[in-house]
């Protein structure tokens, strides 16, 4: 047989040799397809020693923004908000837990720098969970930093179509690093969890080390009348209708020593001819949230300050570039009717430092949502009324379709 003819008999071959190796493999593991909502695929290997859940989810909006309340002096706008596909489940025991995801869609990967090699930010969850413990549990790797909650709540489980401009401009994100995880009784019905994180300044998908300080965060919630129905205080509205009130009181301090960036791990770099500015930033957070029989109250408050707000060269002489600084208080009450529609009301006010040189911003909003399968398959509509204080007022009219397999 000639060379040629060997290489197309083994090219035409590989095919088939994959389909029974994988054919073969599969035989000593579990498969199964989740009900709607659960995932796509549901992996379990030979005598439990691991699992893995995909799903993949999506948000399509398109919103209308009118300057000034104007009709004729208007922008529209349509997109892919959100398009994720995330892998989790346990290796070896229960009890080592993983999670993975990638976002896909442009605003999920956009940030791209010399600090990420100029990459776009594709992995947005990256780490492992351990349960070493009874309630205590390490987790090592790049996850939500334990913030303000809007930003912990994922966004597909948002009481409105997307999260208050409390959260764009105080929030902390995400970053890699470490944290320690607990939960104990505090007597019969009272609980109490903290989370202490220590992770590099910069924020998420960051290649080129630490370049300021480190970031040190730890939150605290309670819990007085016990756990909330499947996990809903960290649900937007009250899918379980909780039956007995529920109440998460909790607090979050970040420091974020040597910073370099302008909101903390998040904003613009402040770089100057010859390396960065860098000063302390301190962000506070204190969160409340009450569910009882489909309604739902949330509130939050935020306050960022920093050692020295204003970057200066080594002239002294300030380059442009300001901390964001300021507080802001966000209200939310929520309404779920038994059809599955639900009514939502949102009241934010920004008030900056004036060191910060930026308008004072207010945002009212107006939302109704109709839920198919809960969170998993729901069309969501927004009307928000913004006033920046010295500037023009705005209406933004957003609709929102949320699917997750």
């Amino acid at each position: 047989m000639k060379f040629g003819y060997k290489v197309k008999f083994i090219v035409k071959t590989i095919p088939s040799i994959i389909l029974m190796f994988s054919l073969t493999t599969l035989k000593s593991q579990e498969i199964s397809v989740p009900k709607f909502g659960k995932g796509i695929l549901q992996l379990k290997g030979q005598e439990d020693s691991w699992s893995m859940n995909l799903s993949f989810r999506m948000q399509l909006l398109t919103l209308a923004d009118f300057e000034d309340n104007q009709i004729n002096n208007s922008s529209y706008n349509s997109l892919i908000r959100r398009s994720r596909i995330k892998m989790s489940g346990f290796a070896i025991n229960p009890k080592l837990k993983y999670k993975f995801e990638l976002g896909l869609s442009n605003r999920d990967i956009s940030g791209a720098n010399e600090f990420t090699s100029n990459s776009p930010r594709y992995i947005l969850d990256a780490y492992v969970d351990w349960n070493f413990y009874k309630n205590f549990r390490i987790r090592f790797g790049q996850g939500k930093l334990p913030g303000n909650m809007e930003r912990v709540i994922s966004s597909g489980n948002l009481s409105l179509v997307d999260r208050s401009i409390l959260n764009s401009k105080f929030t902390i994100d995400r970053s890699f690093g470490v944290q320690f995880i607990n939960q104990f009784n505090l007597g019969k019905v009272f609980l109490s969890r903290q989370i202490i994180a220590i992770s590099p300044g910069e924020g998420r998908n960051v290649t080129t080390g630490n370049i300021g300080g480190h970031q040190y965060t730890y939150r605290v919630e309670l819990l007085p009348f016990g756990l909330f129905d499947s996990k809903g205080d960290y649900f937007g509205l009250d899918l379980k209708r909780e039956l007995s009130p529920k109440l998460m009181l909790a607090s979050s301090l970040d420091i974020n020593k040597n910073a370099v960036k302008t909101r903390s791990n998040m904003g613009s770099y402040m770089i100057l001819e010859n390396g960065f500015f860098k000063t302390d930033i301190q962000t506070i957070f204190v969160d409340a949230h009450f569910k009882f029989r489909g309604f739902s109250l949330m509130y939050e408050y935020a306050k960022r300050t920093a050692d020295d707000p204003i970057a200066k060269d080594s002239n002294n002489i300030p380059t442009g570039d300001i901390v964001n600084v300021g507080s802001s208080n966000n209200i939310q009450f929520s309404y779920l009717t038994n059809s599955n529609f639900a009514f939502t009301f949102r009241n934010t006010k920004i008030n900056y430092d004036k060191i910060y040189q930026h308008n004072d911003n207010k945002q009212f909003t107006l939302g109704i949502s109709k839920l198919f399968r809960g969170h998993k398959l729901k069309i969501q509509s927004d009307l928000t009324f913004e006033e920046r204080y010295n500037s023009n007022k705005n209406i933004i009219y957003r609709v929102q379709l949320d699917i997750h397999f």
